[in-house]
């Protein structure tokens, strides 16, 4: 895969992720404006112009806000920001585990409204019981992300340039 060019809404807001060559021509066609470039320079004849990394379009474009999501294990750590949600520790991606807060063993769904991030103790700690049975209290209740640009926080989050623009 070659090198990608961040898209925000006129409101700043990340939409996609684009080529190069896609992005030189929404910027030759005065639909999006330059935020920001590499150091190197693209040449053509008698021409040059700033690689771009980030750019934003003229008019802003409207995003249906109930985004359909399928639900992932790497869906649920970015949005529990990979935070145990019982006792709220950070043991990195490859420690947490899902846990389903009605356990799939009494019919819970792996939905986002069912599932959270947990470290292995927590997880090991709850078992096959709610929360309330096991008198653990969940940080924050569980719910589909409404982020519009939700499905790109891990791409984002992978590139220096790009983080700034994961929450805006």
């Amino acid at each position: 895969m070659g090198q990608r060019v961040l898209v925000l809404n006129a409101s700043y807001e990340p939409l996609q992720l684009i080529s190069i060559r896609r992005a030189v021509v929404l910027l030759l066609q005065d639909k999006a404006e330059l935020v920001e470039a590499a150091a190197q320079r693209l040449r053509a004849s008698g021409i040059s112009f700033e690689v771009p990394l980030v750019i934003r379009l003229v008019r802003y474009i409207r995003i249906p806000r109930r985004l359909r999501l399928p639900c992932s294990r790497r869906g649920v750590f970015a949005r529990d920001r990979e935070t145990c949600m019982y006792c709220g520790s950070q043991p990195g991606r490859g420690s947490l585990t899902v846990d389903h807060v009605l356990p799939r063993s009494r019919g819970g769904l792996t939905t986002w409204d069912n599932v959270v991030a947990a470290c292995r103790e927590c997880n090991h700690r709850k078992g096959g019981r709610t929360p309330e049975e096991a008198m653990m209290t969940l940080l924050t209740v569980p719910r589909q992300p409404q982020y519009v640009a939700f499905a790109l926080l891990g791409e984002l989050e992978r590139h220096d340039v790009w983080k700034k623009y994961a929450y805006s």
